[in-house]
This record gives structure tokens, C-alpha cells and sequence, in this order.
């Protein structure tokens, strides 16, 4: 599915990535191959992170949300790796279900796209 935006839920075990349109949404989960709840090695990191950023192929903006760092690490890594995941910014949240998560993307890019930002600008 191409679509403009998309949102990914992530911490260090698993990432779920969500690309939407008005009317659909379509969902990916991305585990850790690692067994080691916060012990992934750098490797491993990268991987999953590797897995994600090809998720998201054909989306022009993402959000990434969750609980901990790994979103900004996730943001820092496409910086390096993956330039065409543009990641126009990285929001804290609890455990929302992929609803919750869709619903709180959407009203996101609605106020930057009625505020006129250019996504590239946005950190």
C-alpha cells in the first residue's frame, strides 16, 4: 500500500507500523529477532530498524511514537541509513491500541498540514 503517511509504534521488542489514508489502514508488526529485553545488541538494533524502514517504503511522512528511546534512535538511524524515511517527529505514548495510535497520527498530520509545514523542517 502507498500512502502518505504512516505512524509506527515501536520500542526495543517490536515496532507495529501503520500506513493510512482517509478511508484505509494497513498494519505491519516488526519483531526484535533478539531474546534479551533490553539488551538487543547493536546488530540486532539495526536490523529491526533495517526491517522497519523497508515497512515503510512508499510513505513521504512518518511519525514514529512509544515508550522509550527507540523511536529517537529509529529517527537518528534513517538520518544515517535510510534518507527516504522522513520522520517528521518522534511523540511519547503509553501501550494504544493500533486504533488509538492511527487516530492520534491523523489528527497529528491534519494540524501540520493545516499549519502549512513543510515536514522536512519539523524536528
Amino acid at each position: 500500500m502507498t500512502t502518505f503517511h504512516a505512524v509506527v509504534w515501536m520500542d526495543h521488542q517490536e515496532a507495529h507500523v501503520l500506513m493510512f489514508d482517509r478511508e484505509h489502514v494497513e498494519s505491519q508488526r516488526v519483531k526484535s529477532r533478539t531474546h534479551h529485553k533490553h539488551q538487543g545488541k547493536q546488530n540486532d538494533t539495526a536490523t529491526m530498524y533495517a526491517d522497519i524502514a523497508k515497512a515503510l517504503e512508499g510513505t513521504h511522512e512518518v511519525l514514529v511514537t512509544g515508550p522509550g528511546i527507540a523511536r529517537d534512535e529509529f529517527r537518528d538511524w534513517c538520518k544515517q541509513h535510510h534518507a527516504h524515511v522522513n520522520v517528521v517527529d518522534s511523540v511519547s505514548s503509553d501501550h494504544p491500541t493500533d486504533a488509538q495510535v492511527v487516530a492520534m497520527a491523523r489528527q497529528y498530520f491534519k494540524k501540520l498540514d493545516n499549519m502549512g509545514a513543510d515536514p522536512a523542517l519539523v524536528k
